[in-house]
């Protein structure tokens, strides 16, 4: 991946709120085609605002911020986002939820329902199709918001914690069901997590913030090859970066 021009680039961004104080300060960070990048670091560096910007849900105050890569001319690269809450609607069944994206973007009936079926087939909520958001778990919620995203054909996915309110167990399975569709698509993704463990097994990159101005702290690679699987969380390369991680995060922690 180091050999492909960047598909997001981040140069000096800053980004502050009005007349508030400053939120990023500083940015420059690129993510290549098939990178799976996590943000990590204490409540309020700025970690959800980094994937707004990326997906134009807010600008940038200053500095650069340009998707697609060199080359690309003015077609930007398709975004999907997937965040904390699953935010399904109670009045549509599952199968309606998962087509609302491609409704925004314009999508036929036929393209749509081809989707939504290819999507709800690759997170195993098809047999679900019919069903409510309140007939659901939570595991099965979250399944339904990615496949919503994944309607899209995303070549970059911004996951904004999505796991966090799931128990250890079900958070561990949505982990590998992700890499798994990873690597059906090969979208780039940028997740954001507050669980070291977590970013450690996902990632081929992890990058560490810190906060009051938000700011990259230190990156960190995840040499583990894909595909990943329970297993791979008992192996002693993972535990040892687990720890390093860990302890990069104290350290930052302690200075705020």
């Amino acid at each position: 991946m180091p050999d492909s021009p960047p598909l997001v680039e981040f140069k000096d961004v800053t980004k502050r709120y009005g007349p508030g104080p400053l939120v990023l300060d500083r940015i420059s960070l690129e993510a290549r085609t098939g990178d799976f990048i996590s943000l990590i670091g204490p409540s309020g560096c700025g970690k959800s605002t980094l994937l707004r910007l990326i997906a134009g849900l807010s600008p940038v105050t200053s500095g650069s911020l340009r998707l697609g890569g060199p080359g690309s001319g003015a077609v930007a690269p398709e975004l999907g986002f997937v965040f904390q809450e699953p935010a399904l609607l109670p009045w549509l069944t599952v199968a309606k939820n998962v087509e609302l994206a491609q409704r925004l973007a314009g999508r036929t009936a036929a393209q749509r329902t081809a989707a939504r079926e290819q999507a709800l087939a690759r997170v195993g909520m098809s047999e679900h199709a019919s069903y409510y958001p309140r007939q659901l778990s939570g595991g099965q919620k979250m399944r339904v918001s990615i496949a919503r995203a994944l309607t899209l054909s995303p070549e970059i996915l911004l996951l904004d914690e999505p796991f966090g309110a799931l128990d250890e167990m079900t958070r561990g399975r949505l982990n590998e069901e992700l890499l798994a569709l990873r690597g059906q698509q090969a979208w780039t993704a940028f997740f954001v997590t507050h669980s070291v463990a977590e970013a450690v097994f996902l990632s081929n990159r992890i990058v560490i913030m810190s906060a009051h101005p938000g700011r990259l702290h230190t990156e960190v690679p995840v040499d583990l090859p894909y595909p990943r699987t329970a297993e791979t969380r008992l192996t002693p390369v993972y535990y040892e970066l687990v720890a390093t991680v860990s302890r990069l995060l104290r350290s930052v922690e302690r200075a705020a």
